[in-house]
C-alpha cells in the first residue's frame, strides 16, 4: 500500500489536463507510441469534436522512483461548470490533486472552484503551471497568484508544458514524495466505493471502484451496500487502456468489478460493495446527492419508441450519475421524460449522447428550473415544469432559487460584464481586484436568469476573457407568471414557460415572432398567441396558402367574384375546425436560442 498513490488532474476548463494526462501515460510507457493520440484518454467521439472532457477517466501507471516501483491511480476530470460532479466523484477516490494554471490566462472561475472541493476533502494539492512553451506565458505574475490562492512557497509550484513535456518527470517525483499513499486496512471487512459505471452490452455493468478497506478476489460472493443485491464477483482487475483481469484487489487500489448485472437500478454510484459472509457495519459516506439544476422534457419523435427511450436512459444514466429522470406526459407531444440536468451545456450533451450511442430522435421541451409555490391552503408544491403550476388564484407565493455567481475577468471588461448581470436581475456583492488588471466580480442572480445565453454573452463581451462559476444559495420569493402559448386557441404545453413578470411581455412577443416564421403555412389562417392566464398579451398571424379563385372571372358584375371569394370562404373555415397545426421540431429549439 506505501506505494500507490491515487490523483486527478483538476484545473478550468482548456487549461491542457488531458495533453498533460497524456505525457504521464507516455513517460510512464503505460500506452505505447503505437497506442497514443492527442488526448487519449478523451474517449468518445463528442469530447474530440469539442475539445472538452465530459467524463472523467481512471488509468493506472507503473513507475520507478529511486529503484522503487510506484503504482499510480490517475483521473482525468472535466473542466466545465456544468460536469463539477463527475469532478467531486473523482476526488472522493483520491488522496492528492494535481492543480493545472494555464501560464497564458492565469487563476480562472473553475480553477478556484474545484481547488476547494480539493481542499475540503484533505486532497495534498501540487501547483503546476502549464503551457510554458507559449511566447504569451506569464509565469512569473501567474505564479504570484497561485501564491495568493494556495499560500505556497514559489519553488513547490512545478514548471510544465503537456505538448512538449517539459516537467513532467519533477511532476510525477512530487507525485510520490508528496502524496500520501492511501489509508485502510487490509484484515478489515471489505469496502469499496463504487465512483463510476458503464454498460457493456456483452458483459453487462461494469462498475469502477477503489478499495478502502479489505481485500477483493475473482469468484468472491459480495454483495452492494444500499441495493442490498448479492453477486458473484466474475472478473475483478484494474483499469489501464483497456481492461487488465487480477486475482485479488487489495486496499488502496483503483479496479473495476464485471459480475453479469444486467439492469441498471441495482449499481448506483456511491454505493459501497462488501463481502456477504463478512460484510462490513456501515456504507462509506458516498458523495452529495446530485441536484439538477435545469428541468426539459425529453420526448421520442415517434410515441412508438417510448420504452426504447426509457432503456438508452437508464443506460445512459449508468455513466452520468447527475442526470435524474421521471416519466411525464403531454398533450403536445404525448409520453417522454421530465430529465433534470445540471446546465445546458450537460442537457445538449446528453442529447447528443442519446442520438449517438442509441438512436434516439428526441424533442427537448423548453428548459426551466425548479420553483417552490406556496398555496393559500398552506402547502407547499416543487415545481419542474410549468403545466404543474397550480390556478392563479390558489396561489399564495413563488420562490425561484437563487445563485452566487463567482465572476473573474480582466479589468477592461467590467462595465460590460456588470451592465449584463444587473440585465439578468443580478445584485453586486463584492467587487475583488486579484492584481493590477484581473477583478472578481461576486453577484447574487436568479438561476433561471443564467440558464439559457448568460454563458455564450458572458464570453461574447469580454471577448473570450471572463470566465464564470456559481453555486446555489437557497430559494428567495419572486413574481413569477405563467405563459402560455396558444395556436388557433388551443394551448401548446410544451412551449409553456414561467418567467420572471418584467420580462414576461418581451419573451411573448419573441416567441410569437419566431413561431410565425418556423411554423409551416396551411390551407387555414393559423393565430399564434402568447397568454397570461386569460389576457393576451401578443399576436401574429400565418396567413393562408391561398388560390386566386377569381382568376377566371375576367369581366361582369363585382358580384360574381364576391360570390366565388365567400365560397372559398366557407372552404376555409371549415378546414380550420378540422385541421391541425404540427410545431416543427426547430420550433422548441428556436425558443431556447431567442436572443
Amino acid at each position: 500500500m506505501n506505494n500507490i498513490r491515487n490523483f486527478c488532474i483538476i484545473a478550468h476548463i482548456d487549461h491542457g489536463k488531458s495533453t498533460l494526462a497524456d505525457r504521464l501515460l507516455e513517460y510512464t510507457k503505460t500506452i505505447t507510441d503505437k497506442e497514443l493520440q492527442a488526448q487519449t484518454l478523451d474517449s468518445m467521439d463528442l469530447e474530440r469534436e469539442r475539445g472538452i472532457t465530459i467524463k472523467s477517466k481512471a488509468i493506472q501507471m507503473q513507475y520507478l522512483h529511486k529503484n522503487e516501483q510506484y503504482t499510480l491511480n490517475l483521473i482525468d476530470t472535466p473542466g466545465h461548470v456544468d460536469f463539477a460532479y463527475e469532478v467531486s466523484r473523482s476526488i472522493a477516490a483520491c488522496e492528492g490533486a494535481l492543480l493545472i494554471v494555464d501560464a497564458t490566462q492565469g487563476i480562472q472561475a473553475q480553477t478556484i472552484s474545484n481547488l476547494y472541493q480539493a481542499i475540503g476533502h484533505d486532497l495534498t494539492v501540487i501547483p503546476i503551471l502549464n503551457k510554458m512553451d507559449m511566447p504569451n506565458a506569464m509565469p512569473e505574475e501567474v505564479e504570484d497568484q497561485i501564491i495568493d490562492l494556495l499560500g505556497c512557497k514559489r519553488s513547490e509550484i512545478i514548471r510544465a508544458s503537456g505538448k512538449t513535456g517539459q516537467g513532467v518527470e519533477d511532476i510525477l517525483a512530487a507525485i510520490v514524495e508528496t502524496i500520501p499513499p492511501p489509508v485502510g486496512e487490509l484484515d478489515a471487512p471489505l469496502q469499496c466505493l463504487i465512483f463510476d459505471s458503464v454498460f457493456n452490452s456483452f458483459r453487462g455493468i461494469i462498475a469502477y471502484f477503489k478499495v478502502v478497506n479489505g481485500q477483493i478476489k475473482k469468484g468472491d460472493l459480495v454483495k452492494f451496500y444500499n441495493t442490498g443485491k448479492e453477486y458473484y464477483a466474475d472478473e475483478v482487475g484494474v483499469l489501464r487502456l483497456g481492461y487488465v483481469p487480477r486475482d485479488v484487489l487489495k486496499t488502496g487500489d483503483v479496479g473495476y468489478i464485471i459480475s453479469g448485472i444486467k439492469t441498471s437500478k441495482e449499481v448506483k454510484v456511491g454505493d459501497t460493495i462488501t463481502h456477504v459472509r463478512r460484510s462490513c457495519a456501515k456504507a462509506i459516506d458516498g458523495f452529495e446527492e446530485v441536484k439538477p439544476m435545469v428541468f426539459a422534457g425529453v420526448y421520442p419523435i415517434d410515441t412508438e419508441d417510448y420504452e426504447d427511450l426509457r432503456a438508452a436512459v437508464e443506460k445512459l444514466q449508468l455513466n452520468d450519475a447527475s442526470l435524474t429522470f421521471m416519466p411525464e406526459s403531454s398533450m403536445a407531444l404525448g409520453f417522454g421524460f421530465r430529465c433534470g440536468f445540471l446546465g445546458l451545456l450537460h442537457m445538449e450533451i446528453v442529447q447528443e449522447r442519446l442520438d449517438r450511442e442509441y438512436n434516439m430522435d428526441v424533442i427537448t421541451t423548453v428548459p426551466n428550473v425548479p420553483y417552490i409555490v406556496y398555496t393559500t391552503r398552506g402547502e407547499t408544491i416543487e415545481v419542474h415544469n410549468p403545466s404543474g403550476l397550480p390556478e392563479a388564484g390558489s396561489i399564495d407565493y413563488v420562490e425561484e432559487p437563487y445563485i452566487s455567481a463567482q465572476v473573474i475577468t480582466h479589468a477592461d471588461y467590467i462595465g460590460n460584464i456588470m451592465t449584463l448581470c444587473l440585465s439578468k436581475r443580478g445584485e453586486l456583492k463584492k467587487q475583488h481586484y486579484l492584481t493590477t488588471d484581473r477583478v472578481e466580480l461576486v453577484f447574487d442572480m436568479p438561476l433561471a436568469e443564467i440558464v439559457f445565453d448568460f454563458y455564450d454573452k458572458l464570453k461574447s463581451i469580454s471577448k473570450g476573457y471572463a470566465s464564470f462559476d456559481y453555486h446555489t444559495t437557497g430559494y428567495r420569493p419572486s413574481k413569477l407568471v405563467k405563459l402560455d402559448i396558444l395556436l388557433n386557441g388551443e394551448n401548446v404545453d410544451a412551449l409553456s414557460a414561467l418567467t420572471h413578470v418584467d420580462n414576461a411581455y418581451g419573451l411573448g412577443k419573441r416567441m410569437c415572432e419566431k413561431l410565425k416564421e418556423l411554423i409551416p403555412r396551411q390551407q387555414f389562417d393559423v393565430a399564434i398567441q402568447a397568454a397570461i392566464g386569460s389576457k393576451i398579451i401578443s399576436r401574429e398571424t400565418v396567413k393562408a396558402l391561398r388560390k386566386d379563385v377569381t382568376a377566371k372571372c375576367y369581366g361582369g358584375d363585382i358580384s360574381r367574384k364576391r360570390k366565388l371569394l365567400e365560397k372559398q370562404k366557407k372552404g376555409k373555415k371549415r378546414m380550420k375546425q378540422v385541421g391541425n397545426v404540427e410545431v416543427p421540431q426547430k420550433a422548441f429549439l428556436a425558443v431556447l436560442k431567442l436572443d
